[in-house]
């Protein structure tokens, strides 16, 4: 059970990454430029340890199947959007709250990995899942605390937070398929090989999008390294978690022991942000919690 070990780690990285994401989006940089931080800090430490991990080997560049490109490429780019949705959605809910609705990847990932891959979960494994999908719908309620369920299910926080999860969920699944085209036995090969593609292709294309679209923004990224090359450090961690958990087991189980986040989130969010939780969402989160543990249990 080496991949519940590796998952919960990226957990724990991603985290600290994203409290670093929020800490930049509340001023100094705009949602994609504390989106571009993570992947351009990361590119190099990616870089320089999978070029070293393939010379360390000695057996030289793995090959690739013809299908890595196309995984590869969609889960980049899902990747890059999913990010942008939860460093928005910082600014609607709370910090705790926002990575929670962030876990309804679980559910789309399930679903998406059973199409694109043919992956399937148990019977038990599901129920475990729509307990957690419960608990976010618990979360959902408008922040006001009015309105039907209507409300609740469309308000914009909410609206942020299931997209970021569809697109996590096509991320995961096109990582899990890039991984499996690289050919070689080692997890951490594999992880490494396309965990170094994906990130240097998102740090270049997000790079250029922002010179066109938000000019100046590069270069407050740029100056925003004493924090954001901490973001890239534990970008690495979370990521490679994130792969070489991808290498060993079905995405869905990967991002259904990753939940263990909602409560790194929680410590966050109290000690850090100082922001308070209310009953209900304390009662969403303990929900979600309970499927991660279910699921702990079943597999």
């Amino acid at each position: 059970m080496i991949w519940i070990l590796v998952s919960i780690a990226a957990a724990a990285f991603q985290t600290l990454r994203f409290m670093l994401q929020k800490f930049l989006s509340m001023g100094t940089l705009s949602s994609g430029g504390a989106t571009l931080a993570r992947f351009l800090f990361s590119a190099p430490f990616v870089l320089t340890l999978a070029l070293g991990y393939v010379g360390w080997g000695g057996a030289g560049m793995p090959g690739l199947g013809g299908m890595f490109l196309p995984f590869a490429l969609s889960g980049a780019v899902a990747q890059i959007l999913a990010t942008w949705c939860v460093v928005a959605l910082f600014a609607k809910r709370n910090f705790a709250v926002g990575i929670t609705f962030k876990k309804t990847e679980v559910v789309q990932t399930a679903l998406v990995g059973f199409v694109v891959l043919g992956d399937t979960v148990s019977f038990a494994g599901l129920l475990a899942i729509l307990l957690g999908l419960t608990g976010v719908l618990v979360l959902s309620q408008a922040p006001e605390g009015q309105g039907g369920w209507a409300r609740r299910i469309m308000n914009k926080g909410a609206g942020l937070g299931l997209l970021s999860g569809a697109l996590f969920a096509v991320s995961a699944v096109g990582y899990r398929g890039a991984t499996l085209q690289v050919a070689s036995d080692d997890p951490l090969m594999r992880a490494l090989v396309s965990l170094a593609f994906v990130t240097t292709v998102q740090a270049i294309g997000l790079s250029l999008w922002l010179v066109w679209r938000e000019p100046g923004q590069l270069r407050k990224v740029v100056g925003s390294w004493r924090t954001s090359v901490w973001m890239g450090l534990t970008g690495l961690g979370g990521s490679l978690g994130w792969f070489t958990a991808f290498t060993l087991q079905n995405a869905a189980y990967v991002f259904a022991v990753g939940q263990v986040e909602v409560i790194f989130s929680i410590a966050a969010s109290v000690l850090f942000f100082r922001e308070r939780l209310n009953r209900r969402e304390m009662a969403g989160i303990a929900l979600i919690s309970a499927s991660v543990l279910s699921l702990v249990l079943f597999l």
